[in-house]
C-alpha cells in the first residue's frame, strides 16, 4: 500500500507544498497540465500552461532560509534532470514540434510563495 496513509512526513510536506503551489499558479492565470510527471531521468512537479508557452514549475519547500533558502537548493544536477524529463515528455506528447517552453521555480517558505519565471 502507497496511499497517503503510508507516506512519510517529508512526502507529506512535498504534496501540501505542490497544492499550495499549484492553487497560487491557478490564482495568477496558469492552467494545469498535468503533475507529478516522471520516469528513470527525473520527476516534474507541475506542469502549467502560461498562455501558450509550457511551463515545467519545481516545487520546493523549506522551513529556513538557511543555505539560500528553497530556490538554492536546485543544484546544477536537479536542473539536468528536469530538462532531461521535460525533454522526453515533450517528445511523447508533441514529437518534434515542441511549443514554447520555460522552467519555473516556485519557493515555499513558512507564510510566503516566491514564483521564480524562468528560473533556468
Amino acid at each position: 500500500m502507497t496511499g497517503p496513509a503510508r507516506r512519510t512526513p517529508a512526502q507529506r510536506i512535498g504534496a501540501a507544498a505542490e497544492q499550495q503551489a499549484l492553487a497560487y499558479l491557478l490564482a495568477q492565470g496558469l492552467a494545469p497540465v498535468a503533475r507529478n510527471v516522471g520516469s528513470r531521468l527525473g520527476e516534474i512537479d507541475l506542469i502549467m500552461r502560461d498562455g501558450d508557452e509550457l511551463v515545467f514549475v519545481e516545487v520546493r519547500a523549506r522551513s529556513r532560509s538557511d543555505y539560500g533558502g528553497a530556490a538554492a537548493s536546485i543544484g546544477w544536477r536537479k536542473q539536468q534532470r528536469l530538462r532531461r524529463e521535460s525533454q522526453r515528455w515533450l517528445s511523447v506528447h508533441y514529437g518534434d514540434r515542441w511549443p514554447a517552453c520555460r522552467f519555473d521555480v516556485c519557493a515555499l517558505a513558512p507564510g510566503h510563495i516566491e514564483w521564480i519565471r524562468g528560473a533556468f
